[in-house]
C-alpha cells in the first residue's frame, strides 16, 4: 500500500492494494484504556514539538492506532469496524469516493467513538470532480493515474495542474463535510498529502477546510531493523524519501497550528503490520505521541485484522500502559 526536493515525485512510488468484499459485523466491546509510562526506546532522544504539546507530560506515550481504505470496500468496512468494536482500532480513514462510501459512513455514525479522518486520494482510485472539472487529473471513468510514480511527477513538475488538483482537494473535504461527521485527521491515499505541491494546497487553505490533525509520516528506519526483516531496498528507500518531506513538512504544520504526532509505523512494514510486529514494536514505542497505521480486511491482508484484534496485543496495551487515543484527542 503505502519523495522531498527534487525526489519528491518519488513519493508516489507505492503499489495500492487489492481487496475483495465479504462477510458480516460481529458486535463486541470496545478496546481498553490504558494509563501512561515511560519507554525504552530508540526514539526517546527525538522529544516532542514543544509547540504542538505543550499540555501534557512527554513521557507518556499515547497511541493513535488507525487503519487506512475505509469505505474502499465492504471487506474492509467490516474489518475496520470489528477492529474498532473488538479491538485496538481508535481511528479510520475515509476514501470518499470508495465503493463503499456510503456504507461506511452509516457505520461511523453508529459507532461515534471512532475518530473518523479523510483519506484524500489522488493517485489510484476515483475523483469526485469530473473530468470536465479535472481534465488533466483523471480519465473519462473518474480515474486517476494508476502509475503513482507518474501521477508524482506530473503533479510536482507541471505547476499548471494546480488549480485542478485544488478543486478537487476542495472536492474531497466538501464531500466529506457533508456527511456531517466530525474530521478526526487529513492523511493521502498511498501518502499523496506530503507530496509537496499537494501539501501547500492543504497549508494554504487549511483554515477553510477545518485541517486540524495531519499525519506526518516518519517512521524510525533505525528501529524497523531491529524489529522485522527483508525488504531493506523498500524499507531504506521509504525511510529516506519520509523523512525528507517530513523535515520540510513539520514547521509548516506546527506554524499553521496543525497537531500532528511525533512518529507513524506502518510505513514501513507495507502489508505486514501483524500480530508478531505490534507485540515488538508496543515495548520500544516512543515517549509521547505515535501513530500506527495498517489497511486490514477480511480477505487479502486479514492478517492485519487479526493483529487489530488479537487479546494478546490488547492485553500488551494494558500492560505496557500505553494509552490508545484518536488524533482529535492530541
Amino acid at each position: 500500500m503505502a519523495a522531498a526536493g527534487r525526489l519528491a515525485p518519488g513519493l508516489a512510488a507505492f503499489k495500492p492494494k487489492r481487496r475483495s468484499p465479504t462477510a458480516e459485523l460481529a458486535p463486541a466491546a470496545p478496546p481498553a484504556i490504558a494509563a501512561p509510562i515511560t519507554p525504552r526506546s530508540e526514539g526517546e532522544a527525538r522529544q516532542l514539538s514543544p509547540e504542538t504539546h505543550r499540555h501534557r507530560s512527554v513521557a507518556a506515550r499515547r497511541l493513535v492506532i488507525n487503519a487506512d481504505d475505509f469505505g474502499r470496500s465492504p471487506a474492509i468496512n467490516e474489518a475496520i469496524i470489528r477492529a474498532h468494536r473488538e479491538g485496538v482500532l481508535t481511528t479510520a480513514s475515509l476514501m470518499v469516493n470508495g465503493g463503499a462510501f456510503a456504507e461506511a459512513v452509516a457505520l461511523a455514525k453508529e459507532h461515534p467513538q471512532l475518530g473518523v479522518g479523510l483519506h484524500l486520494t489522488l493517485a489510484c482510485g476515483k475523483a469526485t470532480c469530473s473530468q470536465l472539472e479535472i481534465p488533466d487529473l483523471i480519465t473519462a471513468a473518474h480515474d486517476f493515474s494508476d502509475s503513482p510514480v507518474a501521477a508524482g511527477f506530473r503533479y510536482y513538475f507541471n505547476q499548471g495542474l494546480r488549480l485542478q488538483l485544488a478543486r478537487e482537494i476542495g472536492a474531497q473535504f466538501a464531500k466529506f463535510k457533508a456527511t456531517g461527521l466530525v474530521l478526526d485527521h487529513v492523511n493521502g491515499h498511498l501518502n499523496f498529502h506530503l507530496h509537496p505541491t499537494v501539501l501547500s494546497i492543504l497549508l494554504a487553505r487549511h483554515t477553510e477546510w477545518d485541517i486540524r490533525h495531519f499525519r506526518l509520516t516518519d517512521d524510525l528506519f533505525g528501529l524497523s531493523g531491529q524489529l522485522t526483516r527483508g525488504r531493506l531496498g523498500y524499507r531504506a528507500s521509504h525511510a529516506f524519501i519520509f523523512r525528507i518531506l517530513s523535515r520540510r513538512a513539520r514547521q509548516r504544520l506546527v506554524r499553521s497550528g496543525i497537531r500532528f504526532t511525533e512518529h507513524v509505523f506502518g510505513l514501513l512494514q507495507n502489508e505486514n503490520v501483524d500480530e508478531d510486529y505490534i507485540l515488538k514494536l508496543l515495548p520500544r514505542l516512543p515517549r509521547g505521541d505515535s501513530e500506527l497505521y495498517s489497511h486490514p480486511s477480511l480477505t487479502e491482508f486479514r492478517h492485519e485484522f487479526e493483529a487489530l484484534i488479537s487479546p494478546r496485543v490488547k492485553a500488551r496495551l494494558a500492560e505496557l500502559r500505553i494509552e490508545p487515543i484518536r488524533y482529535q484527542d492530541l
